[in-house]
C-alpha cells in the first residue's frame, strides 16, 4: 500500500465531509439519539458516508463511530484499517461553537500511521505521517478553491500537501506562561486536581483553556499549549488521528496511569485516561 496515497485519500475524504457537515450546520436540524443517550445529527450519517466512499478504492477496513458494531473477532485480524470519527464533537456542533472535526487515521499493527484532522468551520487542516512528519494549513477549503478557472479535485490538490502546509511544531516564542487544555464539554473533579498540582509545579503561572474535539490534540502538537490531560471518557475514533498528528510532531501521548503509549484495535474500544505532552 501506497501511504502517500493513503494520505491523500483521508485528505480528500475529510474535506468532503466538511462540507457535507457545514451544509447540516447552517440550517435548522433536529437532533437524536444513539443507545447510549449521545446525540447524533444528520451531518454525522452525511460526514460518514461520503468517508466511506472516499476511502473505499483503497480496500481497507473501516472502524467507525457509525459503524462501531463490528465484533472483535472479525477485526482483532486487522494489520491494517482506518479507524474514523466523521464528527467528533457533536455537542459542540449543537451548541454552535464551531469547535468540532473531521477524524481520519490508519492504523497498523495498533498503532496510528497516519493521522488527519479537520475543522470544517475554519477550514484548518492537520495532517501527520511518518513519511511526512506533521503539519498544519490554513483555509484549507480555500487553498483547494479554483486553478485556471476549473475547481480542482481533492484528489489532485492534496498530491500538492506540503507546498501550502507549515510543519509542526510552530510554537510561540511570545507565549511564556505553561499552558494546560481542558475539555469544554466533558470537565472532571479529577482534571481539577491535576491542574492545580501543575499550578503549584509552576509557581501558580499558568494557562488554562478550554477546548472542544480533538483539536486540543493539535494545539499540544502546534506548541500553542503545553500538556492536555484526559482524564475521562473517550473512545479510540476519538484519539487516533489527533494522536498521529501529535506524535509525528514530536510530542508524545500515553496513558496516564501507565505512561504507555495509547494503542488501537482493542476488545474494548474505550481509551484509558491520558496526557498528551508537547515536545520539548
Amino acid at each position: 500500500m501506497d501511504k502517500i496515497e493513503a494520505l491523500n485519500k483521508a485528505v480528500s475524504a475529510v474535506l468532503a465531509a466538511g462540507k457535507e457537515i457545514l451544509e447540516v450546520y447552517h440550517t435548522p436540524f433536529e437532533i437524536m439519539r444513539k443507545d447510549d443517550q449521545s446525540p447524533l445529527t444528520l451531518a454525522d450519517k452525511r460526514a460518514h458516508q461520503v468517508i466511506e466512499r472516499c476511502l473505499a478504492p483503497l480496500n481497507i477496513p473501516i472502524l467507525s463511530e457509525e459503524g462501531r458494531d463490528i465484533p472483535y473477532d472479525e477485526r482483532k485480524n486487522w494489520p491494517l484499517f482506518w479507524i474514523v470519527d466523521p464528527l467528533d464533537g457533536t455537542k459542540e456542533f449543537i451548541k454552535r461553537n464551531d469547535e468540532f472535526t473531521v477524524n481520519i487515521a490508519l492504523i497498523e499493527n495498533g498503532r496510528p500511521i497516519i493521522g488527519v484532522v479537520y475543522i470544517p468551520v475554519t477550514g484548518r487542516l492537520y495532517f501527520g505521517s511518518g513519511q511526512t512528519g506533521s503539519f498544519r494549513i490554513d483555509q484549507a477549503h480555500r487553498i483547494l478553491g479554483k486553478e485556471k478557472g476549473k475547481s480542482l479535485s481533492p484528489d489532485i490538490w492534496s498530491k500538492n500537501l506540503l507546498k501550502d502546509a507549515v510543519k509542526l511544531p510552530i510554537g510561540d516564542s511570545s507565549r511564556k506562561v505553561f499552558t494546560v487544555l481542558g475539555s469544554r464539554s466533558h470537565p472532571s473533579p479529577e482534571l481539577e486536581e491535576v491542574v492545580e498540582i501543575l499550578r503549584r509545579e509552576h509557581g501558580g503561572q499558568i494557562e488554562f483553556m478550554l477546548a472542544g474535539s480533538s483539536l486540543k490534540m493539535c494545539l499540544v502538537a502546534e506548541g500553542s499549549a503545553d500538556i492536555y490531560p484526559r482524564l475521562g471518557s473517550a473512545m479510540e475514533w476519538d484519539t487516533a488521528a489527533g494522536q498521529a498528528v501529535a506524535e509525528f510532531a514530536g510530542a508524545r501521548v500515553y496513558a496516564y496511569n501507565t505512561k504507555e503509549r495509547l494503542t488501537y484495535n482493542k476488545a474494548d474500544l474505550l481509551n484509558p485516561w491520558f496526557v498528551v505532552e508537547k515536545a520539548i
